[in-house]
């Protein structure tokens, strides 16, 4: 590779005449810039606005990216769930504001955007709708990394003319890629089915935790490169620290290309920065050919709404990396959801034994990548065997997985951990084989009749399908059906706007210069007729003051007679507020906080031990909260969309 240091390139590229002398390479590294998707959803929760993409997306259209990913994974979600965002609207706006610029989305296979398989109708519609807004190229991965849930997807996007880019989840069982499950010839392999028998347009290795180190980088992709006549892209995160040695190391080894963020987005556990990686390979044979200036204009304005986003970072550590990532491997935004369920639950000084229990529960359940769902599913089922016991508590997620409903795992599931989890599951108990979607029944004309009240258009309809409970009550605001501002919808949950910023600022600058307290300025009153007028010496000086009662006229003071001695008041004379009613019997308990998805039983029922009594939503999987003991529902206790914490009293059993 060309140095830096040949010639007078970068001299020349100094002076006013940059855009002549600057020569265009054969083979430059392309650039799919993550600002506007992975790196807020990986550094500030995904809280970015809309709106402040707006305000800086022409400047972005200048920049001359490959393309730019700004929807899919969890920009779907988020918006609705915590912004009150349309999340249709956001890439139909950036279609708009940046027409020169190929716009990309994650599309997590047959889940979509969300945290199940769904049925082909709801993919075959969700792919269609999602061109329709300005999708063109499309991210699709599988957490478990089976192609059989790709195809309808793949399918899908080839229909409309668009560009599939086949991802495949990096995942290791130890610090560096080999051993039984994850090698080099299991990357390869599932590369070349890709492209082969999915006609993948690209393939792309995801390395969402950011494991990928620079020389297994270098080799994986070599051997890429001499086995495929696609394009090759790495998609790594800066979680460890290994990045951008990374990026650099696939670079020289033919890379194609290469995702990266702004850097005020950049960096933690978000992608590698962009500006560095220019400058790494100006002048070389795989410049980029990007303007630096032109980036570093586009940083500025994301530096001027950052402050916006401040409480969203994560600011505990003092480091920018996470070397315990090369040891637990949980990616960093697994992490942060362990830290918020952990914290809700007062358990925070539980998160190392979490940590350990994640590994174990990956091992038993067939070594998954860490990557959504499947990071959700290991996580909440190592937080609720630390904090309720092993498998005490298994959500819906997990019997579906152990089923076969989210795909092939990598390696095989433990048998006896399979056999429990399955037992009494509603599906059977002998898991399937074959692929996943083939056992789901369409949805689409149900979820249509189930939201008519309050679905328009059919991505209203898509929204409430992927999220039922969120999504209804987004569009019941939309619409003006129920014009209630949830409480998600503001802060600590949604982000600041710059006034309250300001005032914020102000308020902590003032106590830091001790003036926190203000002196309350108090109307001067007119004196009265007892003024009387004193001489106060200090030292060598004097001064004349003026003193006058309160009230004026008197300057005589009364002492007030002895009060009487208290009499007692009986005590059938107090008013007392009267106790609330409490439903007698026994109490059914959040073991964890959620949220309430749907109670199965109403007032007045009769239920046996075991019975399914509430479905409780906790970090975004669905656990059912069974009858303690047989007998009738004396209360419920909460509404659908609740947010309950743990130990809240769900519902009571009477005897």
């Amino acid at each position: 590779m060309k140095g830096i240091g040949d010639g007078s390139i970068l001299a020349k590229d100094l002076t006013a005449d940059k855009v002549k002398t600057r020569p265009k390479e054969k083979n430059p590294v392309k650039i799919c810039d993550t600002t506007f998707r992975d790196g807020h959803q990986s550094t500030l929760a995904t809280r970015m606005r809309t709106s402040d993409m707006e305000w800086m997306a022409e400047e972005m259209d200048k920049c001359g990216f490959y393309c730019m990913e700004v929807w899919g994974g969890a920009t779907f979600d988020v918006p609705h769930r915590f912004l009150g965002e349309d999340p249709w609207e956001r890439p139909r706006t950036l279609k708009r504001l940046m027409p020169n610029t190929p716009l990309a989305m994650l599309l997590r296979g047959q889940n979509l955007v969300a945290y199940r398989n769904h049925p082909d109708d709801l993919v075959d519609a969700f792919v269609e709708q999602a061109v329709e807004v300005g999708i063109d190229i499309f991210r699709v991965f599988d957490a478990v990394n089976d192609e059989r849930n790709h195809e309808r997807a793949a399918k899908a996007i080839k229909k409309y003319g668009k560009v599939y880019r086949a991802e495949i989840c990096y995942s290791l069982t130890q610090p560096r890629m080999g051993g039984p499950v994850y090698n080099l010839e299991y990357y390869v392999r599932k590369a070349l089915i890709f492209q082969n028998e999915l006609d993948a347009d690209i393939i792309c290795i995801k390395d969402q935790a950011g494991l990928i180190s620079p020389y297994d980088a270098y080799d994986l992709v070599k051997a890429l490169k001499e086995e495929l006549r696609v394009p090759v892209e790495l998609h790594t995160h800066y979680t460890s620290g290994q990045a951008s040695m990374s990026v650099l190391k696939a670079v020289e080894a033919g890379v194609d290309i290469v995702d990266t963020a702004l850097s005020p987005f950049a960096l933690r556990s978000s992608q590698p920065a962009i500006e560095p990686l220019v400058v790494a390979l100006y002048g070389t044979d795989r410049d980029t050919g990007l303007d630096i200036e032109q980036l570093f204009k586009c940083g500025q304005m994301l530096e001027e709404i950052a402050p916006k986003y401040r409480d969203f970072l994560d600011t505990s550590r003092m480091s920018v990396i996470d070397v315990g990532v090369l040891v637990h491997q949980i990616p960093g935004g697994m992490t942060t959801n362990l830290v918020s369920q952990l914290k809700e639950a007062h358990a925070l000084d539980r998160l190392g034994e979490c940590q350990d229990m994640t590994a174990k529960v990956r091992a038993e359940l067939g070594y998954p990548p860490l990557v959504t769902p499947t990071s959700q599913i290991v996580g909440v089922q190592a937080v609720q065997n630390v904090l309720v016991g092993p498998y005490k508590m298994i959500s819906k997620e997990v019997k579906d997985y152990c089923w076969g409903l989210y795909g092939r795992p990598p390696a095989p599931i433990d048998k006896d951990i399979q056999k429990m989890i399955l037992k009494g599951y509603e599906r059977g108990e002998t898991p399937i084989t074959g692929r996943a979607a083939d056992m789901l029944g369409p949805e689409l004309e149900k979820a249509k009749e189930e939201s008519k009240e309050f679905a328009r258009t059919i991505q209203d309809v898509l929204l409430y399908a992927l999220y039922p409970t969120t999504g209804a009550r987004f569009l019941k605001y939309k619409y003006g059906i129920d014009k209630t501002i949830p409480d998600d919808w503001k802060p600590p949950r949604a982000p600041k706007t710059m006034e309250e910023i300001k005032k914020e600022d102000e308020l902590i600058a003032r106590a830091k210069a001790g003036k926190l307290v203000e002196r309350v300025e108090k109307p001067i009153p007119e004196k009265g007729p007892g003024v009387r007028t004193f001489n106060v010496f200090v030292e060598d000086e004097y001064y004349e003051v003026e003193v006058e009662a309160v009230g004026g006229a008197s300057a005589t003071r009364v002492l007030p007679s002895p009060a009487p001695a208290a009499t007692p008041v009986a005590e059938a004379t107090k008013e007392v507020a009267p106790a609330p009613t409490v439903a007698e019997g026994e109490k059914v308990v959040a073991p964890v906080p959620g949220m309430i998805i749907r109670y199965e039983v109403k007032v007045g029922d009769k239920v046996k031990a075991g019975d399914t009594v509430v479905i409780l939503e906790s970090m975004k999987m669905e656990n059912t909260i069974p009858a303690p003991v047989d007998g009738t529902v004396a209360a419920i206790n909460f509404e659908t969309g609740a947010t309950v914490g743990k130990g809240d009293v769900l519902a009571v059993i009477a005897s």
